[in-house]
């Protein structure tokens, strides 16, 4: 068993992946600002650590007994990040390039990024992307994800430093937090629960990959099991599901319709991404993910039942 570091522990990932990795006997420390006071995930065996990510004291604390760090904390999303491209840069691109530093400088074995499944390659003609997809992205989110693993391959290069991107889909599920503005099933459901309508960007035909937490947790978790051959993966569904799908889906799960307000599409969106994710099927052996209706009624459930 390893001694892990979640960097975002108290996240709607992180707080996941720490339950996980407590569950599957691993010694975890959940490093967090824990602003609320309040603590994401359930298990008793996660070690929290209040720390502020943007200060590399803190920071240096805190990866330095650990053998994995799975970096799971970002300062910005896609949109934060669409109207304010330097914050991206001055808080969550430097702050990582740091922890990159102080991991490589305390030994780590292994550091896994939560990186994009989709703004990451940026707007190409073709539908399905592989790892070894040329990365195009135009978005600053999708470009500070990549600007971080690049530094992941300065690192290796430099200090020896063994590292992991995530290219991870859409995720959805339990304590997903649409206050966030970020998850398009997560937001839609809590404004069902609300009596507001949904919003829809675009015209309703954007496809995206969606997987369940639970479903991608568990995938990582292979990861860490067995020492991953190459340098990035794709993890999600491999299926793609348009919005208006998406909408169709939960209205037959929650058995009511709901009005929806469009809005324009920003022009860095992509407009049709499915992950290929035969690298990890290959590398981990298949996959039996919850269905979309299957997983959103989890979503569902999970939010409603006190």
């Amino acid at each position: 068993m390893a001694r892990c570091l979640v960097i975002g522990a108290n996240g709607f990932l992180g707080s996941r992946l720490s339950d996980a990795l407590a569950g599957a006997g691993h010694d975890v420390v959940g490093f967090d600002r824990y602003s609320h006071g309040v603590r994401a995930f359930s298990s008793p065996d996660v070690v929290p650590l209040i720390g502020d990510f943007l200060d590399p004291r803190n920071v240096a604390a805190a990866v330095a007994e650990a053998e994995y760090v799975f970096h799971f904390l970002s300062t910005t999303t896609p949109a934060s990040a669409d109207r304010e491209p330097t914050v991206d840069l001055r808080t969550n691109v430097s702050a990582s390039v740091e922890l990159l530093s102080l991991c490589a400088a305390a030994g780590v074995r292994r550091v896994f990024f939560a990186s994009s499944g989709g703004a990451i390659y940026g707007p190409q003609a073709r539908r399905t992307f592989a790892e070894d997809t040329p990365l195009l992205p135009v978005s600053p989110y999708g470009i500070g994800k990549l600007t971080i693993e690049r530094y992941l391959d300065y690192y290796a290069t430099t200090a020896g430093l063994a590292s992991v991107s995530l290219r991870i889909s859409n995720p959805y599920g339990p304590r997903a937090t649409p206050a966030k503005g970020q998850g398009i099933i997560p937001i839609t459901l809590d404004r069902i629960r609300r009596g507001e309508p949904a919003v829809q960007v675009g015209d309703g035909s954007m496809i995206r990959d969606y997987i369940h937490v639970e479903d991608l947790v568990a995938r990582i978790l292979r990861m860490v099991e067995r020492v991953p051959e190459h340098r990035a993966y794709n993890l999600g569904s491999g299926r793609g599901h348009s919005v208006a799908e998406v909408f169709s889906t939960i209205r037959a799960v929650v058995g009511q319709d709901f009005d929806v307000v469009r809005v324009p599409q920003p022009a860095t969106f992509v407009d049709h991404v499915v992950l290929d994710v035969d690298r990890f099927h290959r590398e981990y052996g298949p996959d039996r993910d919850l269905s979309l209706a299957d997983g959103i009624a989890d979503t569902w459930t999970r939010m409603t039942t006190p």
